[in-house]
């Protein structure tokens, strides 16, 4: 099982040490990143493995918001079939 993680937001220090800090702790493997910086703007997109995650999935997602919030960013979780299904033609 995969997640998709997506964050934005104004970019500062330690936004992928956040994600990737929180990603491990709940035994969740990154297994893909694609990031840039538009001018001053971060934008991530994390591909995870979920197979052995440590909390329900909803808690994990939830968790997730917070780190964003902390950090004032928008932090997203979703599951790869969700993402899938919302990105079928």
């Amino acid at each position: 099982m995969r997640a998709v993680i997506t964050v934005v937001g104004k970019d500062c220090v330690g936004i992928l040490a956040e994600i990737s800090q929180a990603c491990k702790r709940y035994n969740i493997n990154i297994v893909e990143v694609s990031q840039t910086v538009l001018q001053d703007m971060f934008c991530m997109i994390m591909m995870c493995d979920i197979s052995t995650i440590s909390i329900k999935f909803s808690d994990f997602s939830e968790q997730m918001s917070l780190v964003g919030k902390k950090m004032n960013i928008s932090v997203h979780v979703m599951h790869e079939d969700i993402f899938n299904s919302m990105h079928r033609i």
